[in-house]
């Protein structure tokens, strides 16, 4: 889970969280066609994801009282205890944590003010970063403004709106890189969350290969203009990620 300086403010890693870490590696090995490495951060091993080469996330056991299954984003941070006291200023809350994670450095989970959980990452030391499997976060929320606002003030982070051609979505920007998308969850009982988004060269087979393995789409493939070819599907343990085929000229 090492990055370099860059990556601050960005997301780095990504983690599918349940009480079933075996089942959900099934699940995605068999989705993606993704490899694995086992870690060994103390008395439990830790499964990663592994493609090209390259970890790109991992598998998770939930802790007592944790949310149900879910991936959790990851966000590099240079301060971890600073960011924490940022984001209880802000309105949020420590979730859970901060954990000693030997040398892979020191996390915490933070809930912001509608509920929607991240992580935040402060490395032991520096080390090349990963890229090209998980390639867009989104939050979806029920307060589109209070999350603009919390996000900046913890992280820094600053917004561009789409346009009303695209409902009102925004984009969270690390400096001058677009990292992740903002949007408003049409129903006010929908319970808001960070999903991470997969590239894949074809979203309908993948989509077809998901609802085989037991998994449900929650959004159909469709084109959306300037982005690419999108949808969102659920896993077996109710976890929701996107997958995309990015436009070439996006």
């Amino acid at each position: 889970m090492s990055t370099v300086a860059s990556t601050i403010g960005k997301f780095v890693w990504h983690e599918q969280v349940s009480s079933d870490p075996g089942q959900a590696q099934d699940f995605y090995t068999q989705l993606f066609g993704w490899d694995t490495e086992v870690f060994k951060p103390g008395e439990a091993d830790y499964t990663m994801i592994s493609s090209g080469g390259v970890t790109h996330g991992g598998f998770g056991k939930a802790m007592e009282g944790a949310p149900p299954p879910h991936w959790l984003s990851h966000v590099r941070v240079e301060n971890l205890d600073e960011t924490i006291e940022k984001a209880k200023q802000a309105g949020g809350e420590l979730a859970a944590g901060p954990f000693e994670m030997g040398e892979v450095g020191r996390i915490a989970i933070l809930a912001d003010p509608q509920k929607a959980y991240i992580s935040t990452y402060q490395p032991e030391r520096e080390g090349p970063g990963s890229e090209g499997v998980f390639v867009w976060d989104e939050l979806a929320t029920t307060d589109s403004d209070d999350a603009q606002r919390f996000y900046g003030e913890v992280f820094g982070w600053t917004t561009s709106d789409m346009g009303a051609e695209y409902g009102g979505y925004r984009i969270f920007n690390c400096g001058e890189t677009g990292i992740a998308g903002l949007m408003t969850l049409p129903d006010d009982s929908m319970q808001p969350r960070w999903q991470p988004y997969v590239a894949v060269a074809d979203p309908d087979a993948t989509t077809a290969k998901a609802k085989e393995l037991g998994g449900t789409a929650l959004v159909e493939p469709m084109d959306v203009p300037q982005v690419g070819r999108i949808g969102v599907l659920r896993d077996p343990q109710g976890a929701t990620f996107g997958i995309i085929k990015p436009d070439p000229a996006s």
